[in-house]
Parts: structure tokens; C-alpha cells; sequence
């Protein structure tokens, strides 16, 4: 039988072969290429400088809109929308409330205005607590012409309008694909090559192979995102035999730093896409995986951290103190467990700009997939690192004194908010040991005595937690989300 074909049909058969060729030469020569060698042609920078020209004319063009129609364009209070006054103790601000004739009493009673002070902190903490607005995307002071933001700006010009939808041309039809193909290629690299490599009976090749396939393909994941990074302060990345610590607001915070460095991870062991990406990195390198029944047992915890940090030859673990994402405003309480291994603690500090695209995870709203997703089909992850200079715990001084050392020290270079709640408040709630610390407090200023409310944040410490929690609490709240994804 004779089979006939119409020269449309070999002309389609054609250009889709060009395509493919151009799009896979592109692909390998601009991306992929740079990436082994690790160089730049700096056409991300270029990318990101003609973003901000886009979105400072969409701004003018909103204002000018709005003027025109004598609305104003809603922007987030940045320190809440309550202006609190400067803290003071509970017992100077119920003397203020009380007047001066309760200074005239020989000894301290109950008053009526007492109330109004709990009355005061009780609806300052419904509208504007300092803690639960750290669980959701931080708002935008202008928008970046995504979907994603709280606050619906409606006045849309015709020119916004066309602009947007241009976008959106360009996010799924070119950058969507580009990104999910290197996403690919860097994990299928990623299991293979270190499957591969963890065969080689000679240790030390071992570990100087795994070291490169570990850079080249979290490179090549780094690339998928379009994400640009600067670093400061090189000399003082985390050494072999050292622990490094750092704020947490998404999972690829563990590609945003190995793509400058190797680590050695430590997490839970999963099953799944991500399960076979750990059993294939743990034959080439020590990364440290626990099994469910492991994690609780603290004491094995520490000394297989204590084994590894005290041999020098193998890379510097890992850890987000904060067990949780936060979303990159503020930097929540660390867990003391990583502060009290004996070794040096490497401080990292990392900033994203929310303009580019939100990287915080909402875990209780999106699962994992879904979440990369909604990452590589936005305009880009702009951040920075800043490596702080490497600290020890002082003479007199416990592992969490020394972790709330460590953690201001962040949240002076990121710019962000240092806080004492623990990050878990995302899940779980507020412990009665809280709300009697509060009773206690206000029991010593009725006897008479000097209240103190320091040792607040030695009770919010109190929780012995497992070093490891930077991946097991946010991957168990979110198994059932993730399955078969």
C-alpha cells in the first residue's frame, strides 16, 4: 500500500524540527553550558533591570489613573496598622492607667482600670498581632503585574491591560516551558550522575565528583527559576566541620545556598520524587536522613550532628533553626538543639525581593508541586545572601542564649523583624504556659513586686526541639497534600 502525504505536512514536519533543534541549542549552549562551567552571560541581570523599568512605568500609569479619577492607590502599612507606642513593663503602664493617687497607697490593690489595659492588648492582638501576619505573603507596595496580591488594584488601564496579557504570553508560553525543562534536567542529572558517583570505591574522588555534580545541577535548578542571587561577604562561607544556620521562608533556600556551596543536608527521610532524590545524593556525599522513628529520639539526633561536625573532612551541615517558612519579614524563634553541639555556627542571612515574585511557601494553602509551579511561572526570584562572620557559644553562655545571639545577628543584616514566638504557633496553638505567664506577671505587680517580663522568652524556649525540624515539621503538615503529586 502506497501512503501519500500532502507537502503541508512536510512542511509542518520541518519547522517543528527546527524548533525543536533551536529551542534545545538554546537550551544547552546559553543555559546549560554556563551552568557546568559556571559562568554568566549576565543576561538575568539585563532581565531584571528591564523588569523594574516595566514595573515603575506601570506604577506611574496607576498613579496617574488614580489622580485622575481623585482615588488613591492603597499601599500596606509596613510596621501595621495600629501605631503602638514605644514597650514598656506592665507595671509602668498600669501606673499610667491607675493615676498618680495609687502612688499615694501604702500597698498595691486591684483596680477597675486595670482592665482597660488587657482590654487594650487583647484587641491590638485580633487586629494586628505580630505573629500571624508572618504565615502570609507580604503585601506589595505597588503591583508587579501578576496575579498574586493581596490588595486587587482595579483601576487597569487599556495599556496595563495589554501589557499584563503580554505577560502572561511570555510567563507560560516561553518561561513556563524553558523553566519546567531545566527543572528536569537538573534533578534527572542531579539522581543519575550522584547514583553514578556514590559506585566509585576511592573515597576522596568520591567526595571531589559529588562536590561538582552537586554545583552543576543545583545550578542548572537555580537557572529554572531565573533566579539571581548576590552574595556578600564571601569569606565567610561556612568551613568543613562547621554549622550553618539561616532564616527559612522556602524549601529552594537549599539551592539558593548550594548553588555557591556544598552542604550537607539534614531532613527526614520521604518517599516519592524526593525520596529517590535523597537516596541517590546520600551514595555520594554524607547528607544526614532520618527515619520517622529516629527523630524522636533526640539524643541519637545530636550525636549523629556531634559525628559529623567532628570530622573535618566532610562538608558543613545545613539547618533552619526556625523550622518553619516565614515569610521573609521577620525571623522567627531558632530551635536551641543546633546551638548546642560543640562547633563553629556559620550565620547566613537571606533577603528576597518580593517584587519579582512571592517565594514564601503558605504550606497550609499550597502543596509542594504546586508551589514550584506558581514559582516558575513568575517573573523571577531576585535575593541576597549575606554569609555573617562565623560565631561560638561564650564562656557562661547556654545554647539558647547563644541561639538568640545568632538569630538577632540575622535579623540585623536581612532587615528584618526579630522575634521570640516560635514559628510552630503556624499550626498549633498558643500553650497555657503563655497565658498564665501573663497572670504571673500581673499577680507580682497586686503583692508589690518588680515585674519581669524577660523570662517571657526563656518559657517560649523551653521546648527541647529536634535540630533537623528546618525540613520534618513543614514536610509532615504537608505529606497528605503532596502525595502522588
Amino acid at each position: 500500500m502506497t501512503w501519500f502525504t500532502f507537502p503541508g505536512d512536510n512542511l509542518l514536519c520541518r519547522c517543528l524540527g527546527i524548533s525543536i533543534t533551536a529551542w534545545l541549542t538554546l537550551l544547552f549552549v546559553f543555559i546549560i553550558v554556563p551552568a557546568v562551567l559556571g559562568v554568566s552571560f549576565g543576561i538575568r541581570r539585563l532581565y531584571m533591570r528591564t523588569l523594574l523599568k516595566i514595573f515603575e512605568w506601570a506604577t506611574s500609569r496607576m498613579e496617574m489613573g488614580a489622580k485622575e479619577k481623585n482615588q488613591q492607590l492603597h499601599k500596606p502599612y509596613s510596621n501595621g496598622i495600629i501605631a503602638k507606642e514605644s514597650p514598656s513593663s506592665l507595671q509602668q503602664e498600669l501606673q499610667e492607667l491607675r493615676g498618680s493617687a495609687s502612688c499615694l497607697r501604702s500597698e498595691p490593690e486591684f483596680e477597675m482600670a486595670d482592665i482597660f489595659y488587657f482590654c487594650r492588648r487583647g484587641v491590638e492582638s485580633i487586629l494586628d498581632d505580630e505573629v500571624t501576619k508572618r504565615f502570609s505573603a507580604q503585601e506589595l507596595e505597588s503591583w508587579n503585574l501578576l496575579t498574586r496580591s493581596n490588595y486587587n488594584f482595579r483601576h487597569i488601564s487599556l495599556r496595563l491591560t495589554v501589557l499584563w496579557g503580554l505577560g502572561v504570553l511570555i510567563r507560560y508560553g516561553i518561561l513556563l516551558p524553558l523553566r519546567v525543562t531545566l527543572a528536569i534536567t537538573g534533578i534527572s542529572l542531579l539522581v543519575v550522575l550522584t547514583t553514578f558517583v556514590g559506585f566509585l570505591p576511592n573515597r576522596e574522588l568520591r567526595f571531589y565528583l559529588s562536590e561538582k555534580v552537586h554545583l552543576m545541577c543545583f545550578r542548572i535548578c537555580v537557572r529554572a527559576l531565573t533566579a539571581i542571587i548576590t552574595y556578600y561577604n564571601r569569606e565567610n562561607k561556612p568551613k568543613n566541620g562547621g554549622i550553618c544556620v539561616s532564616n527559612h521562608t522556602t524549601p529552594i533556600d537549599v539551592i539558593i545556598l548550594a548553588n555557591d556551596g556544598c552542604y550537607s543536608m539534614v531532613g527526614q527521610v520521604h518517599g516519592g520524587l524526593m525520596g529517590m532524590m535523597q537516596r541517590a545524593m546520600v551514595k555520594s556525599s554524607p547528607h544526614i536522613w532520618f527515619e520517622r522513628s529516629e527523630v524522636k529520639d533526640r539524643h541519637l539526633v545530636a550525636k549523629r550532628l556531634s559525628d559529623h561536625v567532628a570530622d573535618k573532612t566532610k562538608q558543613p551541615i545545613l539547618i533552619f533553626p526556625e523550622g518553619t517558612c516565614i515569610n521573609n519579614t521577620s525571623v522567627m524563634m531558632f530551635k536551641k538543639g543546633s546551638f548546642e553541639i560543640a562547633c563553629t555556627v556559620y550565620p547566613v542571612a537571606i533577603k528576597y525581593d518580593p517584587r519579582f515574585g512571592d517565594a514564601f511557601w503558605n504550606s497550609s494553602k499550597f502543596g509542594l508541586v504546586n508551589y514550584l509551579l506558581r514559582m516558575m511561572s513568575s517573573w523571577a526570584i531576585v535575593c541576597s545572601v549575606w554569609y555573617l562572620p562565623p560565631m561560638n557559644r561564650e564562656e557562661g553562655e547556654d545554647a539558647m542564649q547563644f541561639a538568640n545571639r545568632v538569630k538577632a545577628a540575622i535579623a540585623v543584616q536581612g532587615g528584618l523583624v526579630d522575634l521570640i514566638w516560635d514559628g510552630g504557633l503556624k499550626r498549633a496553638k498558643v500553650k497555657d504556659a503563655f497565658k498564665e505567664e501573663q497572670q504571673k506577671l500581673y499577680s507580682k505587680v497586686l503583692v508589690g513586686e518588680q515585674s519581669d517580663t524577660t523570662h517571657l522568652e526563656d518559657e517560649n524556649q523551653e521546648e527541647d526541639e529536634n535540630p533537623e525540624e528546618d525540613e520534618n515539621t513543614e514536610d509532615e503538615s504537608n505529606q497528605d497534600s503532596t502525595k502522588g503529586q
